[in-house]
C-alpha cells in the first residue's frame, strides 16, 4: 500500500502509548481518520457511517500499539491498521472509500498473514481480538456496490510491501527510519496547531 510518513507520525506514535496524551492523541486520530475516509464516502452516505467509523478507528488504534509492540516498524503497523479499514470497506460494499482495490485483499492479508492470525484478524472479521466487548455502532451496506467495485481513491500496485511517500515526495519502500529528535507535541492533538 502507499501511504505518507512525516515526523506526525512518529509524534503520535510516541505519544499514543503516554497516560493522557495517549488518550487525546487517540481520541484526535480516531476524529481525523473518520473525516478523511467519510469525506470519500458517497455525500448521502457520509453522516450514517460516522458511528461505525469512529468505533472501528478507535479499535484500530489497538492494533497499531499490538503492532508496534510485535516489533513491526512504525509504516507496517500504520499500514495494518489501514488494510483492516479496507478489509471492513469491502465487507460494507464500501468500495468508494478503499486505499486499494479489491482484488488485491488476499495480497494485503497474505503479507501480513502471522500477525491477523495471532490476533484472529480475516478479511471477514476485520478487528479480531481487538473488537470491543460492546462492538460497533452498525452502519447501512451497499453490496451491490460489489457487483461491480469503483475505487476512485485506490491505488493499485502497491501490495508487495508498504511504500512510503516522504514530505519531499520521495517514495521510500518499507518507510524511513525513526528520526532521533522526535517531539510528542508534533502528534495530533497534542501541539498549538490542533488547537
Amino acid at each position: 500500500m502507499k501511504i505518507r510518513q512525516n515526523v506526525r507520525h512518529f509524534a503520535a506514535k510516541q505519544a499514543l502509548t503516554l497516560p493522557v496524551v495517549g488518550e487525546k492523541v487517540n481520541d484526535r486520530l480516531v476524529g481525523m481518520h473518520t473525516d478523511i475516509f467519510a469525506e470519500k464516502a458517497d455525500e448521502g452516505r457520509r453522516e450514517e457511517r460516522r458511528d461505525h467509523l469512529d468505533d472501528f478507528f478507535d479499535a484500530t488504534m489497538d492494533t497499531y500499539v499490538a503492532a508496534l509492540e510485535d516489533g513491526f516498524p512504525e509504516a507496517e503497523a500504520r499500514e495494518i491498521t489501514h488494510v483492516q479499514a479496507n478489509f471492513d470497506f469491502y465487507n460494507h460494499g464500501w468500495t468508494e472509500m478503499m486505499e486499494f482495490p479489491s482484488d488485491e485483499l488476499g495480497d494485503h492479508y497474505d503479507r501480513y498473514r502471522e500477525f491477523f492470525e495471532r490476533y484472529d484478524i480475516s478479511i471477514d472479521d476485520p478487528l479480531g481480538e481487538f473488537r470491543p466487548a460492546d462492538g460497533i455502532a452498525d452502519a447501512p451496506s451497499t453490496p451491490e456496490k460489489l457487483d461491480d467495485p469503483e475505487h476512485p481513491y485506490a491505488e493499485g500496485g502497491f501490495a508487495d510491501d508498504v511504500y512510503v511517500e516522504t514530505p519531499d515526495g520521495d517514495l521510500v519502500v518499507g518507510g524511513q527510519d525513526e528520526p532521533d529528535d522526535v517531539d510528542v507535541e508534533e502528534a495530533p492533538g497534542v501541539g498549538e496547531s490542533d488547537r
